[in-house]
């Protein structure tokens, strides 16, 4: 039979989705126990035992046709080639390149097992080198209890094998590129290995709206400057590197053009007032601030690809954190290219989040004796619609309001607004942060990737509220007396909130223990099965703002800009000075 006859074959047999068609068959819906992101038992628990082992026993089976098909007739040697050709159709089947109809596709261990069986079975060859992998598979797995490790090793011990026989020589190739392709495949596995991510056999993992009293939550986060792209482990190890200068800025922009978005891990522990579980999945890809802007279409194509893969990993509702909430109209194309899944900007809460923080900022000023009507605000980034909140909070307080942002015709119909709203207040617009130089109060907002606000632009005495992630305000604004930062938009969620990786330590910026309003209003949403209130778009409704405030407090969020507290936390200190 001719070699390009028997790999179309054979890849035409490992590409039929045989355990799909089947899972189908019975009426279930497969892409809700991806057994290779869940588990294999929380699979079974899920689909049911028999949907699972039938189409495990028929992945199995394929494996070992496609090796019985070819091993009597054109010997070992075109048997495994064979192998490698029904592992790729496995993998990358036609359908694949038809995103509307291509199936689940697991990660292949099944269909390996059945292609061992088959050179056991069909084969030739020594009996050991079938047995001998599958030993390796059960040690590895039983020691590590991960199916990508004990998959791998036995394929590395059966290419090891090959090698040393004499039979086999001429299939060499095709047993590395099976071992290259497998290994391939399980990159994520592997990445979420070592982010302490992946689930083990044995652990639960409960998909949305599997139990009453748990809910799943996705949130995709990106790194605030160079320095916090090696915050995840799979891709610490060219921090070294990094430090050495012998890669540059320019060359982790240029990773992120090969990098999907990926699991980091998940916060566990929260607990809602009435007693639900709210797990949320970490997602990120090292897509840094100034990369949004340079390249808005890859930001967008990777937000995309996130809620895809939040969907796959269970979760009910996708959170963009920072700059994610900026990019494709702030939500609306991820929204519409991902529609099974709901997605939110977090610019309700992050508005309300503001509401708890700003009357303690003016009480403060009014214990101290002061007229507020004495008092001049500026408001920078006043074009957005968070920043404009603020202005629109604190304009019947205080007698002077400087509105700062980038669009002056924008910024003119915002002063109309507002000064038919509070006449007795004066409204000034201005393209330029250094007049906050007249300001006591400034409150900043803004979608810039660089802080905007800097120790010349202001003066002695000022009360700073930064909203902006990463940092509007530079760090040199402590070296001005008197001058007191506040960090804005960080909330505590009800529970203890854990992570086995340090997620919920202090690494995403916040504190340990706290996270960005933006991610709680996604956690809300979950918790409520509120979809409706989601925050897309420009504008954000007063309802939901006000929805997102009551149900903080009802389920036991609580908002931790407090006057009282420490003016700036490490955190921030670093975020800001990292960015210059």
């Amino acid at each position: 039979m001719d070699i390009l006859l028997i790999l179309l074959l054979a890849y035409a047999v490992g590409a039929l989705p045989l355990g799909y068609w089947y899972t189908k068959y019975r009426g279930l819906e497969p892409m809700r126990a991806v057994s290779y992101n869940i588990g294999f038992e929380n699979a079974l628990r899920i689909l049911g035992n028999e949907a699972v082992i039938v189409s495990f026993a028929l992945d199995f089976i394929k494996g070992a046709i496609v090796v019985g098909l070819v091993a009597p007739f054109e010997g070992n040697e075109l048997a495994l080639v064979a192998a490698f050709a029904g592992f790729i159709g496995h993998q990358y089947p036609p359908s694949l390149f038809f995103k509307k109809y291509y199936p689940v596709r697991g990660r292949g261990n099944v269909y390996l097992l059945g292609m061992l069986a088959g050179l056991a079975v069909f084969a030739a060859m020594p009996f050991w080198l079938s047995v001998i992998p599958m030993i390796v598979f059960a040690a590895m797995l039983g020691w590590s209890r991960y199916v990508a490790v004990g998959t791998l090793s036995a394929l590395t011990a059966f290419a090891v094998i090959v090698m040393l026989t004499p039979s086999a020589q001429g299939a060499r190739w095709a047993v590395l590129g099976l071992l290259a392709a497998a290994a391939w495949r399980f990159k994520e596995n592997i990445g979420r290995i070592l982010e302490q991510a992946e689930p083990r056999v044995g652990e639960v993992h409960h998909v949305a709206g599997e139990r009453d009293d748990q809910v799943v939550a996705a949130f995709i986060i990106h790194p605030l400057a160079p320095e916090y792209i090696f915050k995840s482990v799979r891709i610490g190890w060219l921090k070294p590197l990094y430090d050495l200068k012998i890669i540059s800025v320019s060359h982790l922009e240029k990773l992120a053009l090969f990098i999907r978005p990926f699991k980091l891990g998940e916060l566990r522990g929260m607990y809602t007032s009435d007693g639900k579980e709210i797990r949320c999945i970490l997602l990120s890809a090292p897509i840094l601030p100034q990369t949004f802007k340079s390249n808005p279409d890859l930001a967008v194509k990777r937000a995309i690809q996130g809620a895809r893969l939040a969907k796959e990993l269970g979760a009910s509702v996708y959170g963009l954190g920072a700059f994610w909430g900026t990019v494709g109209r702030k939500g609306l194309d991820i929204q519409a290219a991902v529609p099974e899944i709901y997605v939110t900007n977090g610019g309700a809460y992050t508005a309300g989040s503001i509401r708890a923080a700003i009357p303690q900022i003016l009480e403060h000023w009014r214990a101290k004796g002061q007229d507020l009507q004495h008092l001049t605000a500026a408001v920078v980034g006043a074009n957005g619609v968070v920043a404009f909140g603020m202005a629109r909070m604190v304009a019947g307080e205080v007698g002077k309001v400087i509105l700062i942002g980038r669009d002056l015709e924008r910024l003119d119909k915002s002063r109309g607004t507002l000064e038919r709203a509070y006449p007795n207040t004066k409204f000034v617009t201005s393209l330029d942060p250094h007049d906050c130089l007249e300001a006591d109060l400034i409150f900043t907002a803004t979608s810039d990737p660089d802080p905007v606000v800097f120790a010349k632009d202001v003066k002695p005495g000022a009360w700073i509220y930064d909203e902006g992630r990463p940092a509007d305000v530079d760090i040199s604004v402590l070296s001005v007396p008197g001058v007191r930062l506040i960090p804005g938009g960080v909330v505590q969620p009800p529970g203890s909130m854990n992570a086995p990786n340090g997620w919920a330590d202090g690494k995403l910026d916040f504190g340990k223990g706290n996270v960005p309003a933006c991610l709680a209003e996604t956690l809300i949403i979950a918790a409520n099965k509120a979809y409706e209130r989601v925050s897309l778009g420009e504008t954000t409704k007063t309802e939901n703002i006000n929805y997102f405030v009551q149900e903080a407090a009802r389920l036991g969020f609580t908002v931790l800009e407090r006057v009282d507290a420490p003016a700036v936390p490490i955190e921030l200190v670093r975020s800001s000075s990292s960015v210059n």
